[in-house]
């Protein structure tokens, strides 16, 4: 039988056979395969404990996860997150050059849909509302953690990065549908105005005018504006 956890242990005084006399799986073939996923989780690890980091990267590889990245210091993390575009960084508060919180809000300023889950051996680290936003930090987990808890904290973020960043394109995109319109909008106006057509003559206008050149109807419509007399050049919908 598997001796109980210590979580005051670190995780290279727990060989590996302890987490696969606890069940957790080797094989995607194995009965106990409940963590392999059909597409494997990137995961960069960041940690600067040279005994801990192999034993923890072979612990997330039997699990499913594609360790695609390591580094030992938080300027490391930040390089290799940009290189590799995991899906979750797995980060160590205490690096040897700094905070891993620092490195954490380095990586979440890229933009890129990165979940960033945060961990330590120091019972006293705590993250402040501040610091959470910041960094986009969506779990802290002590270190070490029991595996099942470490796995689905991991899936977790991934799901919520996901789920965050599929919420700011769909902002994005109807922010520029609304800018857009508003092109659209002004353009018809000065159609109107030029021509004496009526609302819906002048919408048909560029209608045709986006059909016959397979345009998009903003392109027309800025066209419209920057032909306008002594009109300023407005600047372009991206």
């Amino acid at each position: 039988m598997a001796r109980p956890l210590d979580m005051r242990t670190g995780w290279h005084s727990l060989p590996f056979r302890y987490f696969t006399s606890l069940g957790f799986f080797t094989s995607p073939h194995s009965p106990k395969g409940c963590y392999m996923a059909d597409s494997p989780i990137r995961v960069v690890l960041a940690d600067d404990d040279m005994l801990a980091r192999p034993l923890l990267s072979e612990l997330l590889s039997s699990m499913g996860y594609a360790v695609v990245g390591e580094a030992g210091t938080g300027r490391e993390a930040i390089a290799v997150a940009a290189d590799v575009l995991p899906d979750v960084v797995l980060l160590d508060v205490h690096m040897p050059d700094g905070s891993g919180i620092d490195a954490a809000k380095a990586i979440t300023a890229t933009g890129a849909p990165t979940a960033v889950v945060l961990f330590s051996g120091d019972a006293s680290v705590s993250l402040s509302a501040d610091d959470a936003r910041a960094t986009a930090a969506i779990a802290f987990l002590p270190k070490p953690a029991p595996p099942g808890i470490l796995d689905s904290t991991l899936r977790l973020a991934v799901a919520r990065a996901r789920e965050l960043s599929e919420s700011r394109q769909d902002a994005a995109f109807w922010k520029q549908k609304l800018e857009e319109r508003k092109l659209i909008e002004r353009a018809k106006g000065m159609l109107m105005r030029r021509t004496g057509s009526t609302e819906q003559e002048a919408y048909r206008i560029m209608q045709r005018s986006s059909q016959d050149n397979s345009v998009p109807m903003s392109q027309i419509a800025q066209a419209v504006i920057d032909s306008e007399p002594g009109a300023k050049k407005a600047d372009t919908i991206g």
